[in-house]
């Protein structure tokens, strides 16, 4: 493909314009940024970068060099995927190194540029796609190591991977590794590729959380991706050849392509839905005061929030399970009434940017005026004591639901980790049910034993929710609730919100991914249909797995639902639909 020249006729240029308009297709084909190289002072990419990616059915854009973190931050929101370029060495100072003598000249501004650039796809979750620098600076973003020289420090006999032959044409093969891949699906499954190779610097030890997808016939990796983000990278220069008719690595382009396009819908659909996470412990990272507008060491604030293009939250008190004697229960209801101050204070420390939400309406309002909502909870019935009018002053300071214990049995019912005392819910415990529903606050029943589950279905007027539970079916811990508790929620209206804390997702805690939050939701679909799930994270509670970690990595629970056949419609009952349902059942009690 070679870029047309017409001639030097306006009318004709302008109707070629006026044409095109006329007929274009509905919907913006995925806007893909292209990083720059830096040469005497200009931001410049080679011509078949810019081809290969319109070719995949993409629109280029670069992304000139420059470390102004406003622009370079501007720019990529603007993004729907990312093409890490080749180019220069990368400088082995950010790898704690020396330098030796094979290395060639560096250059600091396109290193800091590099890695800005980098930083902020990541925070924004933008599909990425990593060309030979671009492939090592991945992998020194994310931990791994390099060879400054492949020949003086791998081995004197590697294959000579800075080829004399053209750039678009292959000069040695690379194996195919570490498979099913991305990169395997996207080659229909090859053993062997023709590659061509223009570098010495070349990733030795592959960042954690990756895997080794390609590697040459003298052991020099050649491919890395990342199983749950959307990250691949390759040694080779693919543009070179795809812009040449190289179907195969024009593949490459396209597939990326496929992903960015994905993701500008998934944006697209943020904007249209409500999208809620319905259990995050927040105020529990900080002792004292704390400002959400800020981003300082929690897993939810309002910059990740933006990010990760998330309406709204349920921030909950967190109470642990103490003693239940007069004086220990008064200083647990007065330390979540301190909590809850804190909360409630977001909106003043960020009137612009958040608000107090009390009902659904509350969270369309915010939506509408761009600002984050932020729902109320309490994680814990231990924290009213054995006295409901703490229940009714809950309810004044916003308070939606409130968990009815945490591990350990309390005043109201049995936990899922405690000692069976009351076989279910005390009669307290019953009298709490019944002051909830009359004071149209959500019951929560994570965290509850099956007794307690139970009973509270039996005892409550309206549906309950597990505001961030799992299937047992899928792993047998007791915080997930078995097939027939789901059935039981489900037959009551209510809702289970899949929790992203990995030893609910994956036997093997360690290994948990957002592949197996995917799972869990597929299996209560499946189970009940669709309007009985959601999303629970436990963000800040120790939730948070490989794929989604904190609440800017959201937004690729619905690119993963998107995968899983799941439509708009589904996907918005997912991520607040039913939730809201409930809600707004359980506060029509007295007009509510």
């Amino acid at each position: 493909m070679k870029n047309a020249v017409l001639s030097a006729d306006l009318e004709r240029i302008y109707r070629e314009v006026d044409d095109f308009i006329s007929a274009r297709p509905v919907g913006q084909p995925p806007v893909t940024g292209i990083s720059a190289n830096w040469k005497e002072g200009l931001s410049c990419i080679a011509d078949p970068y810019c081809r290969s990616v319109t070719l995949a059915g993409g629109v280029p854009v670069l992304i000139p060099v420059t470390t102004d973190i406003k622009a370079l931050d501007a720019a990529v929101r603007l993004l729907d995927g990312l093409i890490f370029s080749g180019g220069g060495d990368i400088d082995p100072a950010f790898l704690a190194e020396e330098p030796i003598p094979g290395l060639d000249g560096v250059d600091a501004c396109r290193d800091t540029y590099d890695f800005m650039l980098l930083r902020l796809a990541f925070l924004y979750q933008l599909p990425v796609m990593g060309i030979c620098r671009g492939h090592q600076a991945l992998n020194v973003a994310f931990g791994g190591t390099l060879y400054q020289d492949i020949h003086s420090q791998f081995s004197p006999e590697a294959l000579k991977h800075s080829q004399d032959e053209p750039r678009d044409c292959a000069s040695h093969t690379v194996t195919l590794t570490n498979r099913p891949s991305k990169l395997s699906r996207i080659m229909n499954d090859t053993d062997v590729l023709h590659v061509n190779s223009l570098h010495h610097q070349a990733v030795k030890d592959v960042a954690p959380g990756f895997v080794e997808t390609a590697v040459a016939p003298d052991g020099v990796n050649e491919a890395m991706e990342h199983p749950e983000y959307r990250i691949f990278s390759v040694q080779w220069h693919p543009e070179q050849m795809a812009a040449k008719g190289n179907d195969g690595m024009l593949d490459l382009f396209r597939f990326h392509t496929f992903q960015a396009k994905q993701f500008a819908e998934a944006k697209r659909l943020h904007g249209k839905i409500l999208t809620i996470d319905s259990h995050v412990d927040t105020p529990d990272v900080f002792p004292a005061a704390f400002d959400l507008g800020k981003q300082e060491g929690s897993k939810v604030n309002l910059p990740l929030m933006e990010a990760g293009h998330l309406d709204a939250v349920f921030m909950v008190v967190y109470v642990r399970q103490g003693k239940r004697d007069a004086a220990s229960l008064r200083a647990a209801t007065r330390y979540a009434e301190e909590r809850l101050s804190r909360i409630v204070e977001q909106e003043r420390l960020n009137p612009l940017r958040a608000g107090i939400a009390r009902t659904t309406d509350d969270l369309r309002r915010l939506k509408r005026e761009g600002r984050k909502a932020i729902f109320v909870g309490v994680e814990n019935g231990y924290t009213i004591g054995k006295d409901l009018e703490n229940l009714k002053r809950f309810k004044e300071t916003g308070v939606s639901y409130i968990t009815l214990c945490h591990n350990g049995d309390n005043d109201i019912c049995d936990s899922a980790k405690g000692q069976a005392e009351w076989g279910g819910l005390s009669p307290f415990g019953r009298d709490a049910v019944a002051e909830m529903n009359r004071l149209g606050i959500m019951i929560d029943v994570s965290h509850a034993a099956e007794s307690t589950f139970y009973d509270v279905l039996q005892h409550s007027r309206f549906p309950v929710i597990a505001s961030h539970s799992s299937a047992r079916a899928l792993v047998d811990h007791p915080r997930n609730l078995t097939d027939a508790q789901i059935k039981a929620l489900a037959a009551h209206g209510g809702v289970i919100q899949i929790c992203l804390y990995g030893a609910f997702l994956n036997k093997d805690a360690g290994k948990a991914s957002l592949s197996d939050a995917i799972r869990h939701i597929c299996h209560v679909v499946d189970l009940v249909g669709i309007d009985y799930v959601g999303i629970g994270s436990d963000f800040d509670g120790d939730g948070g797995v490989a794929g989604c970690s904190a609440a800017n990595e959201l937004i690729q629970i619905t690119v993963r639902l998107m995968d899983a056949g799941f439509d708009g419609e589904q996907i918005a009952k997912i991520w607040g639909g039913n939730l809201m349902r409930v809600m707004d059942a359980v506060q029509s009690v007295n007009g509510l």
